[in-house]
């Protein structure tokens, strides 16, 4: 009788060990089935980026509609700087709403490396990954894959948060010490959004950014001569110092050179040199030794209709915004200046490190 209770009690523990590990494929497998039958889907979230000691957050709206057509909208929280990734059967675009500017690329984007917050790249990647790793967490199930970002080899994991409703809760990307650089917290998911056709068209997306800042800017304009209305003189200064910020908007000027903060071992800044252009300024700065580079920073001014600019290369997170990335060269803009990053000596993820050390806290001179 002993020997028969001891025996089913080993047999419960099999069983309840086997439907806990049961239990998490299962709900893989159901969260793998529901993903690859969508027809669309929304997600919006929030993204943490981890660049050396400065950290990076956006507000993100992911929107997929069968097939291949994508539009990633990230906003910056710290200014409110919004871009837009598109895909569409015209192609894969970069879009600045505010400069009404969209940088068109010949690429496989989204498909060419893992994406944080594409659902069918986040999937295939556990999928295929032969030493998937699962977990069981406060009734949350734990998914560890390895990860392909051929830009930036320090990212080699995705730790993926599911719960049993088949919902992404969270995705992080790791390090080689297990560190997320990356997190990207979903606050929301519709998996049967509709959509109209022209929702992904790039017409459709500056048009909507251009109507929202018209709104506010005549609802800002009303507020303001509702409180002048009875000081006529007070109204035309007014007008007169719009008129020169509106200008100050297509002519700028670059007060402060922004340099690197970090510089290959033997590279040291040789020549620079402020040239002016018809709408700004231009700044080129030259670096010398073995691994030399050319550095050009000069002014964005805003379009007065939409302008597509053709580019050579693959879109690619660059400090605190999408830029582009081909195997000797780097272009972005931030705050306004745009920066073009060359090499005949370096490739893109020594340019990466470089690129990474500019921002607008290293104002400084170079010795």
């Amino acid at each position: 009788m002993k020997k028969i209770f001891i025996f089913l009690m080993i047999l419960v523990t099999i069983l309840l060990t086997g439907c806990g590990k049961d239990n998490s494929n299962d709900i893989f497998k159901d969260l793998t089935d529901k993903i690859n039958k969508l027809d669309s889907y929304t997600l919006d979230g929030n993204l943490e980026v981890k660049n050396n000691n400065t950290n990076y957050t956006y507000k993100v709206t992911v929107d997929f509609m069968k097939k291949d057509k994508f539009k990633v909208s990230l906003t910056n929280t710290s200014n409110n700087h919004e871009q837009v990734i598109l895909r569409n059967d015209d192609g894969v675009f970069v879009l600045t709403p505010s400069l009404n500017k969209s940088f068109k690329f010949q690429s496989d984007w989204p498909y060419n490396n893992s994406q944080i917050y594409l659902l069918g790249s986040i999937i295939d990647d556990l999928n295929n990954d032969k030493d998937l790793e699962t977990l069981e967490e406060d009734g949350k199930y734990i998914y560890i894959s390895k990860v392909n970002y051929p830009n930036n080899p320090d990212l080699v994991k995705q730790r993926v948060t599911v719960n049993s409703d088949l919902l992404i809760e969270k995705v992080e990307v790791l390090n080689a010490d297990g560190e997320a650089e990356m997190i990207f917290t979903v606050n929301s998911t519709d998996y049967a959004p509709t959509f109209d056709e022209s929702y992904f068209e790039v017409n459709s997306i500056i048009n909507t950014n251009n109507n929202n800042n018209n709104q506010s800017t005549d609802n800002n304009t009303n507020k303001q001569e509702e409180n002048n209305s009875s000081e006529e003189n007070k109204n035309t200064n007014t007008e007169e110092e719009t008129k020169q910020e509106e200008g100050t908007e297509q002519t700028a000027t670059i007060e402060d050179i922004i340099y690197p903060l970090y510089l290959p071992t033997g590279t040291t800044l040789q020549d620079q040199e402020k040239v002016s252009k018809t709408d700004g300024e231009r700044v080129i700065l030259t670096f010398g030794g073995e691994k030399s580079f050319t550095l050009v920073e000069e002014t964005v001014s805003i379009e007065d209709e939409l302008t597509i600019i053709p580019t050579y290369g693959e879109p690619l997170q660059v400090n605190d915004t999408i830029g582009a990335v081909t195997d000797n060269s780097l272009n972005w803009i931030s705050g306004n200046i745009e920066y073009y990053m060359v090499s005949d000596t370096m490739d893109s993820q020594e340019l990466l490190e470089i690129a990474s050390s500019i921002n607008v806290e290293s104002v400084s001179s170079l010795k």
